[in-house]
């Protein structure tokens, strides 16, 4: 064997074993996330009742509602109301690089009520933000609520 052929063969090899890691990580976060998907919604209730109470709204999530589709739709957790038919879908906007975390109050017939912001930075935001986008954002999510 040569010296060029020893060279490439052992890049080959260095980018293989990157390229493992790279793949293993991936697959490691993406196990995380699928086993952990329970206690972040659990958590997130309890962050957004807290804020629903902060803000003197008298409404509450009662529990998470767990929905498959088949296809890729809006990242967001879909949520039943106390006392209430409808269900709320909380979901984040990127916006200049920020999350700005959204719920929205989705009747039992899929229509999209309200959008409200569920943080301080959201709610100084929230009237920037582009129609356009949050027109888009409800369109998806009431084609995933029916």
């Amino acid at each position: 064997m040569s010296e060029n052929q020893e060279r490439g063969f052992s890049y080959l090899k260095d980018k293989a074993i990157l390229i493992g890691w790279i793949t293993g990580l991936l697959l490691l976060i993406s196990i995380l996330w699928v086993l952990t998907a329970q206690f972040q919604a659990n958590n997130l209730l309890r962050t957004v009742n807290s804020v629903l109470i902060s803000n003197e709204d008298p409404r509450r999530l009662s529990e998470y509602n767990h929905q498959k589709t088949a296809k890729a739709d809006v990242l967001g957790y879909w949520y039943s109301l106390n006392n209430s038919n409808d269900k709320m879908f909380v979901f984040g906007v990127f916006q200049d690089g920020i999350t700005i975390p959204l719920g929205a109050v989705v009747s039992p017939d899929g229509i999209v009520k309200e959008v409200m912001p569920l943080s301080a930075h959201a709610v100084q935001v929230f009237d920037n933000l582009p129609k356009s986008i949050l027109q888009m954002y409800i369109k998806r999510i009431e084609g995933d609520s029916r």
